[in-house]
């Protein structure tokens, strides 16, 4: 994990967090909860780079996201990291054309083909209109960059992020992003959720689910801020109990 480095400088604010409707979490470091299934997008600033973290539901989400970022650093998303294959995390991200794109390795495959029918027809079956669901889908590209283990992105300033693949677990593709600092931030896709029951569809492997959310604990540490994939943000004891909980339901031992 990078060292805990909290950035000599990040780019100049043209706007605050809350004028934009983000929630600041730590210093250059911001999340925003989206409408319709409040999932969670976030924003990393370096001072050479900017990292989005996951993309919203829709081309037009996706580009509202872009433009927010563009108002409060006054530069483009250089980065755009992808928590795990579902709707509402991704059919955004072809609005960062621009962006270098990670994701779990064998994201890529799960964006393809077959993948991305039923990409189509869950996005549709939760109440995306199916013009704006064909618009996306059409546009998605695969990651370029595909993550196996752990990979730091150096946005400058000192602001490393540390990009790692922890799952299978809530997908088979689950990557969290890390920000080291005061507080560290533990981007945590859909492992982790605040407003509802953690949502195990037919991609979900439960049993896995125990151990990618103990490798989220150890990689942020007892201090960290956990932001879940929906909800408000969370503490280490709230992901140790959700872990706890799945581990039970799912008769792992602990």
């Amino acid at each position: 994990m990078p060292g805990d480095v909290v950035p000599a400088s990040v780019p100049v604010m043209t706007v605050t967090w809350e004028e934009s409707g983000w929630e600041q979490l730590a210093p250059g470091v911001g999340r925003r909860r989206l409408p319709g299934w409040d999932c969670t997008a976030g924003l990393v600033l370096g001072a050479e780079g900017v990292l989005a973290v996951d993309a919203g539901s829709s081309l037009a989400e996706g580009a509202r996201l872009r433009t927010e970022a563009r108002e409060l650093t006054g530069r483009r998303v250089t980065h755009l990291a992808l928590t795990h294959p579902h709707f509402d995390h991704v059919l955004g991200a072809p609005a960062f054309a621009d962006a270098e794109v990670y994701g779990a390795v064998g994201l890529d495959v799960a964006l393809a083909g077959r993948g991305r029918e039923e990409l189509r027809a869950d996005a549709v079956r939760w109440g995306l209109d199916p013009a704006a669901a064909d618009e996306a889908v059409a546009a998605l590209v695969p990651p370029r960059h595909a993550v196996s283990g752990e990979w730091t992105l150096d946005l400058g300033g000192g602001r490393q992020v540390l990009l790692a693949d922890v799952g299978p677990g809530h997908t088979a593709y689950d990557l969290a992003v890390l920000v080291p600092g005061d507080p560290g931030v533990v981007f945590c896709g859909d492992l982790v959720e605040e407003s509802d029951e953690p949502q195990a569809g037919p991609d979900a492997v439960p049993s896995r689910w125990p151990a990618a959310l103990d490798r989220l604990l150890r990689l942020g540490g007892e201090d960290a801020v956990y932001v879940p994939g929906h909800g408000a943000v969370v503490d280490a004891a709230f992901v140790r109990a959700q872990r706890d909980a799945l581990a039970a339901r799912s008769g792992v031992s602990e």
